[in-house]
């Protein structure tokens, strides 16, 4: 029993501290679902599901031993939400120079929610790999039990910070600019702490 719970605690406090930066994806996320209809709430609550699913996918494979991508690579995956960010902004600007209305959105399905997801979490891999690989597989089974509710948890978590009146009449007014850069910091981030800005890329 007492393996267990500790197995449960330790899962709980890798879960929490490497995905705090999830929250606030996932509360731009559902305003921007709430603001415009889209991605809607199954497809952010999926792509969530989809993305933290592969990271301890690619862990799991690492724990055997199997390198899949370079740790120094990893950054590259800042591209994406950058990208999309990127090309949230230019649609704003093309809709509103042809006097257009335009919405906050930037991701506008399950694959790209996923896939900032995965981008965002990239550098979990190297936390999750060494405990995978020292728990086992019941150790391993649980911990991924753990990820599976906690992932509701945070899901529920980013639609209530979403759900409040004044921050949505907000994004309304100011998501098409808003909503995009949000998305272009969280992707320029990745890529600079990644550290393959400066050549000190991590090994």
């Amino acid at each position: 029993m007492g393996d267990l719970l500790a197995t449960i605690g330790t899962g709980t406090a890798v879960f929490a501290g490497t995905n705090v930066d999830d929250i606030i994806i996932l509360t731009v996320l559902f305003l921007s679902s709430r603001a415009s209809g889209r991605p809607r709430p199954w497809q952010i609550v999926g792509g969530q599901y989809t993305g933290i699913a592969a990271l301890v996918a690619v862990s799991s494979i690492a724990a055997l031993g199997l390198t899949i991508v370079p740790d120094r690579w990893v950054g590259l995956l800042g591209l994406v939400p950058f990208g999309l960010g990127l090309w949230g902004m230019i649609n704003t600007v093309r809709t509103i120079d042809a006097g257009q209305t335009t919405s906050p959105t930037v991701a506008t399905g399950l694959l790209s929610v996923a896939g900032v997801t995965i981008a965002n979490g990239a550098d979990n891999i190297s936390v999750y790999t060494p405990i995978l690989r020292t728990i086992g597989v019941t150790g391993g089974l649980i911990t991924v039990t753990v990820f599976t509710v906690l992932v509701a948890i945070w899901c529920a978590a980013g639609s209530w910070l979403g759900s409040h009146g004044k921050v949505i009449a907000v994004v309304e007014r100011f998501g098409h600019w808003l909503v995009p850069a949000v998305f272009m910091v969280i992707g320029a981030v990745i890529v600079v702490e990644s550290g393959l800005i400066g050549g000190h890329a991590r090994r």
